[in-house]
């Protein structure tokens, strides 16, 4: 039993490792030289205006949220809609479907007027 969780048990050693040894080697390796000047905060090379951490409101993450969601779509649909007349009608179904299911996120959030501007 426990050799066939082997294989799983060597991902995740490698999937932790892998990250973690470049973050400590930029660690170790890299200089540690702070100045105040380029810790402050800069618009175009100019001093800032005013203060520098404002917070956005919500609505512009659920707006690149809903971008993405749709820009994945796009990506999906393109290379379908290259190779359409090869695929028959059990991809024209199963793309119906995932198209529906985006249709179904795009009402709902419709429905909640999350599209709305306040």
């Amino acid at each position: 039993m426990l050799g066939a969780f082997g294989p799983i048990a060597l991902f995740l050693v490698v999937a932790v490792v892998f990250p973690l040894v470049p973050l400590l080697l930029s660690r170790l390796i890299a200089p540690n030289r702070p100045n105040p000047v380029k810790l402050e905060p800069y618009e175009s090379g100019m001093v800032t205006i005013g203060p520098t951490h404002i917070q956005f409101p919500i609505r512009y993450y659920l707006y690149a949220l809903i971008f993405v969601i749709f820009d994945v779509e796009a990506i999906f649909l393109f290379p379908w809609a290259v190779v359409y007349d090869k695929l028959g009608w059990f991809a024209a179904i199963e793309m119906a479907i995932f198209v529906g299911l985006l249709l179904v996120g795009f009402a709902y959030a419709w429905r909640k007027r999350a599209l709305e501007w306040q």
